[in-house]
């Protein structure tokens, strides 16, 4: 697998798409952070670390509200191993005007791109999330 990320960020999306309650995705330690920005933020109810033997398992919880609908609107993956795209503190970009969140990479870890503009750090823009 070339993106592990792109290939999580798509197992949710598709799991959303059929309405399903969970998704269990391959672990690794970028995942597991990612999993738990989406836990803290309010975009899944819940994340689960299963041991398998060898990496181990990310059970994501999914949320939807009263009527059915997402709360994930949409995932995009923005840099990929082909292009990486990298931001600054001040130039951190602004998914929907502030409604979503941006996913950086930094040197002190991964974090929303609020969490980064605060700490003063600048990465590589993972994905957004809206």
């Amino acid at each position: 697998m070339t993106d592990p990320i792109a290939d999580m960020l798509t197992r949710i999306r598709n799991a959303l798409m059929v309405r399903k309650e969970t998704v269990e995705i391959p672990a690794s330690n970028m995942k597991k952070a990612i999993a738990n920005i989406l836990l803290n933020e309010g975009y899944v109810s819940g994340v689960d670390f299963k041991e398998n033997g060898h990496e181990g398992l990310i059970e994501v919880t999914l949320k939807y509200t009263a009527d059915g609908k997402p709360a994930i609107g949409g995932l995009q993956r923005v840099s990929k191993p082909g292009l990486r795209t990298y931001s600054g503190a001040k130039t951190m970009p602004k998914v929907l005007g502030g409604y979503g969140i941006a996913i950086v990479s930094t040197n002190k870890g991964i974090m929303t791109d609020k969490q980064a503009k605060a700490a003063g750090v600048g990465g590589e823009v993972l994905c957004f999330v809206w």
